[in-house]
């Protein structure tokens, strides 16, 4: 079996050797997580949404599992970019030059929407949601006592889900250059969407309307723009495979 001249062996070798590469940045990636894991959290616990909230250590191994949470989410993070440039580098032998140079783009802008995700996430959306439920806890006469390993899991609950939805337009974008989706499709399938975004939105947030229309507006905006930013691509595709026909009829009439 060949493919883009090679064998299926030589592609499983091909897929080895990237999964390989990915692994030890990884894990270099993981060494450099332990060293900042320390900052990380001393400056999260300092910071203004976290400052006036008594934390504390329900159980023995809520330090070490806060500890080894954030080193391996920085290394996640930190290896990302190589992950996404080593699935490139895959599956770039199979599209044209001008392909290659268009979705190459695509790793530093998903790496600057997942960072714009966790940002919008961590300074608008966490504190308003933070601020609610110790307005409720005051209301309701209950003395705030949390546990360090429950605050980072619901920060992390609460900001991680947003760095990968906002992918959505990268992701789209792809798929559209791949010739997987049209902006037809999005727009026909816009209501189920927004269907599946608002299911999201109330599983991110907790049960309070203000906080559920501040995540479901940028998620349904996002989609928007995905549409948008389809119908670009989309033209963009029709346009090179018109100019690539049209090169092919010349080097033929050549011939």
């Amino acid at each position: 079996m060949e493919q883009n001249g090679m064998s299926l062996y030589e592609h499983i070798e091909e897929i080895r050797k990237r999964l390989i590469i990915v692994v030890v940045f990884f894990i270099l990636s993981l060494i450099g997580g332990f060293f900042l894991a320390t900052p990380l959290i001393s400056f999260l616990q300092s910071a203004p949404t976290a400052e006036g909230l008594p934390m504390n250590a329900f159980s023995l191994t809520d330090p070490l599992k806060v500890y080894m949470n954030f080193a391996f989410l920085t290394a996640l993070l930190l290896s990302s970019p190589v992950a996404l440039y080593q699935l490139w580098a895959f599956v770039s032998p199979g599209l044209r030059d001008v392909e290659r140079r268009a979705t190459l783009s695509y790793i530093p802008i998903s790496f600057f929407l997942f960072i714009a995700g966790l940002s919008f996430s961590y300074f608008i959306l966490f504190p308003f949601v933070v601020g609610f439920m110790g307005r409720l806890a005051v209301q309701l006469n209950i003395t705030e006592q949390y546990g360090i390993n429950e605050y980072f899991s619901f920060l992390f609950q609460l900001t991680l889900p947003f760095g990968l939805l906002f992918q959505l337009p990268v992701v789209v974008m792809f798929l559209t250059r791949l010739g997987i989706l049209t902006p037809q499709f999005l727009v026909q399938s816009r209501k189920i969407a927004y269907f599946i975004l608002l299911v999201i939105a109330g599983f991110i947030t907790p049960p309070e309307l203000i906080s559920h229309l501040m995540v479901t507006g940028p998620l349904l905006l996002l989609y928007e723009i995905s549409i948008w930013i389809s119908y670009v691509t989309y033209r963009k595709v029709l346009k090179a495979e018109k100019e690539y026909e049209e090169q092919q009829k010349k080097d033929s009439n050549h011939v």
